[in-house]
This record gives C-alpha cells, sequence and structure tokens, in this order.
C-alpha cells in the first residue's frame, strides 16, 4: 500500500466561495471525497491537510519522511497556494525530505498574473499540473503513483 500526503496551502480552506470564476465551484471537502475515492481504486492511503501558516506546512512535510507516528509516505501531492510564489522554506523542506513531489493547481497559473508564473516548488517536482480544476489533483495524484510504480 502507498502512503501519499496531500497538501492543501492558504485559502483553499475557502474552495466554492472564493473567485468561484477562477477556482471553480467545488469546495475542499469536494475535492478531498474525489482524492479518497481514487486513492481506494489504487489501494492508496491517504494523509490530507491543509493549512493557512507556512510553518504549520513545513511540519506536516517534515512528518512525511519522519513521522513521530505511523509510517512515512511515499510522497507528496502539494497545491502550496500563494506560498507556490514566496515560500522557499517550503520549497526547502520538500527537498530535504528527499521524496518525490507532484505541484497541483487548480487554474493556470501561467495564464494569471505574471507574478504567478514563477514556482519555487516546480525545479524540485516531478511535474507540475495547472488548469484543470479539481482534476489536477486527480492528475496529479495519478501521476505520482505512476511515478512511485
Amino acid at each position: 500500500m502507498k502512503r501519499i500526503l496531500i497538501m492543501h496551502g492558504p485559502n483553499l480552506n475557502l474552495l466554492g466561495t472564493r473567485e468561484p470564476d477562477v477556482y471553480g465551484a467545488q469546495t475542499l471537502d469536494d475535492i478531498n471525497t474525489l482524492l479518497h475515492a481514487y486513492a481506494a481504486e489504487r489501494d492508496t492511503e491517504l494523509h490530507i491537510v491543509q493549512s493557512n501558516h507556512e510553518g504549520v506546512l513545513i511540519s506536516e512535510i517534515h512528518l512525511a519522511r519522519f513521522p513521530m507516528v505511523g509510517e512515512p509516505k511515499h510522497g507528496i501531492v502539494i497545491n502550496p497556494g500563494a506560498f507556490t510564489h514566496t515560500s522557499i522554506a517550503i520549497r526547502d523542506a520538500l527537498a530535504g525530505v528527499e521524496l518525490p513531489v507532484v505541484e497541483v493547481h487548480l487554474s493556470n497559473v501561467h495564464a494569471r498574473e505574471a507574478f504567478r508564473h514563477h514556482s519555487y516548488i516546480a525545479p524540485i517536482a516531478v511535474g507540475q499540473i495547472s488548469g484543470f480544476g479539481a482534476n489536477s489533483y486527480l492528475l496529479g495524484l495519478q501521476a505520482l503513483l505512476d511515478h512511485l510504480g
């Protein structure tokens, strides 16, 4: 059984009500339900975390490799939200745990404001998927599981 950490960054708890024209009408619970259903089909256990706090996300990344309880994770799917463009600390944590990472975004960040075009995460990720709404998460999980073999 594969164990995967799914990470939702800042403001993703507002999905369904925050800029639905950009991020869609699905809530974070809707996305998590889709992910759990897909994971069950692939004999995969998910640990899902959402936080608006950079330090909480960093601690969860560390625990994915060095858990206090349970088994380490095999990989990470992360939507860092705005931290994509600002957080060297999250980038360093992801690089430091040496787990494969897939970066996902609901919107096509490259079709949006110029400041969203740069990602600190992409250079250390297996890949980046953006622009497919909730399906970005499903595609990211599928790609990570395929990468893991």
